[in-house]
């Protein structure tokens, strides 16, 4: 995975890149790496994407460390304050340990999830790792950061929602020689999974293009991991036509349709209040799942009529609250929600009424 988005950030025109990595290319390896040869195995794999990509870009500034990440060195290894981290370790120890050190010197970062038993390109999302229960390894890094560093969310991660095709090499097939023989370093797993070539490059380039448009500053936000049901949106249409007659006595049809509340709720708001912080509780939602009936559908600005794109989603309690309170209260108390919000509608009147 490293490997492919390296290569493309390179060649994106990222001019400074830092590349560490422990292992060395081999054989097994040659069927998911971005650049290396039969001539590179045996080389560290810092050291061979350094050597390519200075063929590929002789202008870039590209520093290879051979080294493994750990949490004696990994305030070294972000040393300089690096604009992105991209996180593709697959072993869970460093791979929390360096999630942490960015979180703690506020470096952005993306963590990687596993590439490896999966096949299906068009399964891959971003969610913040509140989210991640489906991944195994993400759902061990989300287990990780809560019980050992209490980070509960803000940390993007990028995952495949399909279920793994296969499961990692039973011992009985390593039984020619000694097991540890496949044991990368002490304390690393001995069995292996297999790894279909299209995968990591696939991870890889997702994770350059999530990295470019950070660094651009024109962020995308993915599709979201959720899947709600009929009758949850059949629920929110009912809510906002039973609020429109009540707040505000209007008994004509709904200028929105099915496919507009789809849209609000699963991809504009992703099932959050707009006043949440968008990470899923500890004990609370799992899966694909995402509970909702404690949510209401209300209009933005009481003085236009309830569009797409002048409806916003929070609690009950929120929605009376803002209904008696009025837009220009917000606007004045709480700016940066206000702000939040219209960036949201924003993107609804791109996507929709424009």
């Amino acid at each position: 995975v490293g490997s492919h988005a390296a290569h493309l950030l390179l060649r994106s025109g990222v001019g400074k890149l830092r590349l560490v990595d422990f292992d060395q290319v081999t054989l097994s390896s040659l069927n998911r790496h971005a650049v290396a040869t039969r001539e590179d195995v045996g080389i560290p794999k810092a050291t061979c994407l350094q050597r390519h990509f200075q063929q590929i870009m002789p202008e870039a500034e590209v520093e290879s460390v051979v080294s493994m990440c750990s949490a004696d060195n990994v305030h070294e290894l972000l040393a300089g304050k690096p604009d992105f981290v991209l996180d593709a370790i697959d072993n869970i120890h460093t791979k929390v340990e360096l999630l942490v050190a960015c979180k703690q010197h506020n470096i952005p970062v993306l963590c990687v999830a596993g590439a490896g038993a999966k096949a299906d390109p068009t399964r891959l999302r971003i969610v913040d790792v509140s989210e991640s229960s489906i991944d195994p390894l993400a759902r061990a890094v989300r287990h990780r950061l809560r019980r050992d560093h209490n980070i509960t969310g803000g940390v993007p991660i990028l995952l495949s929602t399909e279920k793994p095709r296969c499961q990692l090499v039973a011992m009985v097939d390593m039984e020619n020689g000694n097991p540890l023989d496949y044991q990368i370093v002490p304390n690393f797993r001995v069995r292996t999974i297999p790894v279909l070539g299209t995968s990591p490059a696939i991870f890889g380039m997702a994770a350059a293009a999530y990295i470019l448009c950070q660094l651009a500053g024109a962020p995308f936000e993915g599709e979201p991991v959720i899947q709600l049901t009929a009758q949850q949106y059949d629920r929110a249409i009912i809510r906002l036509q039973q609020r429109e007659e009540e707040m505000f006595h209007n008994i004509e049809p709904l200028p929105v349709d099915r496919d507009d509340i789809i849209f609000l709720l699963r991809e504009v708001y992703r099932g959050f209040s707009a006043r949440a912080d968008r990470q899923v509780v500890p004990g609370g939602d799992k899966g694909l799942m995402r509970a909702t009936a404690h949510l209401h559908l209300t209009r933005w600005d009481s003085s236009r009529p309830p569009t797409v794109d002048n409806l916003v989603l929070l609690t009950q309690e929120e929605a009376e609250e803002h209904d008696q309170l009025g837009l220009q209260h917000w606007q004045q108390e709480d700016p940066e929600f206000v702000a939040r919000v219209e960036g949201l509608l924003n993107v609804v009147r791109q996507q929709i009424c424009y």
